[in-house]
Parts: structure tokens; sequence; C-alpha cells
């Protein structure tokens, strides 16, 4: 049965359906020698689909893993300014695998891969509510802060959905709150911390869903259960 390349190039694993859209205008994308456009479909039984040259595999194993990412690695599959990259830190899982959302450079913690293209396209869909929380090191007046935190925000113009901020301990010059929120706007918590009035020095993901980075040492990854799997696209 015919399907759309960008389907086909995510269920086997190879990229995003959005990253394959990338491909496919880029001219990547070959069927059956014909170089693909957006809008083409395939059948994976009876055509020869290549992406830069290399024939697509279908029985690729679905998995996913577990990284805690340190500070200073930028979260892409490589990077033009020659920086160190999250991927580097799972190469040796023996699978081709990609950052399932992002945690930008100064960011640290929990950080899923995998090369389950559905799976993706499942957690990132806006529909698909997965909860993330952080813990935020901040300087400023943070029991005047959090009030404006769990209060309506707006970022970009966009009401955001309502946080779930708490206090965890307080120091002289700021203290320490547990954020959770379930949208992915680019640095979302740091920009919602400056409009109450708080400087961001350290942000970390703890969990994700029922996912908890626990006592993973910083840098390094594990496989997800199948059981963790299952909990995470509910």
């Amino acid at each position: 049965m015919k399907e759309r390349l960008q389907k086909l190039l995510s269920s086997a694993g190879v990229c995003s359906r959005r990253m394959a859209e990338k491909y496919i205008m880029a001219g990547r994308v070959r069927v059956n020698g014909v170089v693909a456009r957006l809008g083409d479909k395939a059948d994976p039984e009876e055509d020869q689909v290549t992406v830069d040259g290399k024939i697509l595999r279908w029985e690729a194993k679905k998995v996913w893993l577990l990284l805690n990412k340190p500070r200073g690695y930028v979260t892409t599959l490589s990077d033009e300014k020659g920086r160190k990259t999250a991927s580097e830190l799972v190469q040796d899982c023996g699978y081709r695998v990609w950052p399932v959302g992002r945690l930008d450079l100064d960011s640290e913690g929990l950080l899923l891969f995998t090369n389950d293209g559905e799976g993706t396209n499942r957690l990132l869909h806006p529909s698909h509510e997965v909860e993330k929380e952080y813990l935020v090191v901040v300087e400023g007046d943070v029991r005047k802060a959090i009030p404006i935190l769990n209060g309506t925000m707006k970022l970009d113009g966009e009401v955001l959905a309502l946080a779930k901020v708490r206090l965890i301990r307080s120091t002289e010059e700021g203290g320490e709150l547990s954020v959770v929120i379930h949208q992915g706007k680019n640095r979302q918590v740091r920009r919602m911390c400056a409009q109450a009035g708080l400087e961001v020095k350290r942000l970390k993901r703890v969990r994700e869903g029922a996912l908890l980075l626990g006592n993973l040492p910083v840098g390094r990854w594990r496989w997800l259960t199948g059981e963790e799997i299952g909990r995470l696209m509910l």
C-alpha cells in the first residue's frame, strides 16, 4: 500500500516527519531512482526508496533512550558552529537516533532520544500534553515571583497554559524552584522567570511524564523499558 514519503521515512527510523519534508525538498530522497517531491507516495513492498543514495530498510527496531544531558551541549544532530552536541553522547547506542524535543545549551537533565518517528510526532504534538518538571536555581525575589509564575502569562503574544511552580528552598540571593509545564516554547522556563523578575542561574529537567531522571550520572544514558515507553505514550 502506498504511503506518503514523510510517513515512510519516519516509520523506517530515518527521521521525524517534519525533518523528512526537509530531506525531500533538498532532493535527498528518490523513489525508483527519481528525485521525490513533497506529496509523493511509495509502496515499501514494491518501490525502492533511497535517502542520500542509501536504500531504506523497514525492519529497523524502535528504540528509546534517556540521556542526562550536561550543560554546554546543543540538542542537535550536528552543529555548524562546531559546538558539542548531545547526540555525540549517545552515538555508541548502535542505532541512528535523534533528540525528542530540546534542552538549550545552558540547560541540563532529562533528554529523550529515539528512532521512532511516529512516537516522536505523538510526543511533540500539542494535543499530547506531557508534563515536564524542571529544577530551577534563580536569583531575585522568589516569593514575589511565584504568584506571577503560577498566574496567566504570555509569550510571543500567546497565553500559556498555567504552570505549577513551588519553592523548594530559599537563599539570600533567591532560591530553587520546581517548575512544571506541558508546552515546549523556545526557552520557555527561562523567559517566564525573566518576566517574573528572576534570573535563571541553573536549569535542570528532572521529569517528563512519568519518566524520572533519577540518579543517572551526568553525560550517561540508559535504555527505556517497554513499560516506560508505554506510560510515555499514554
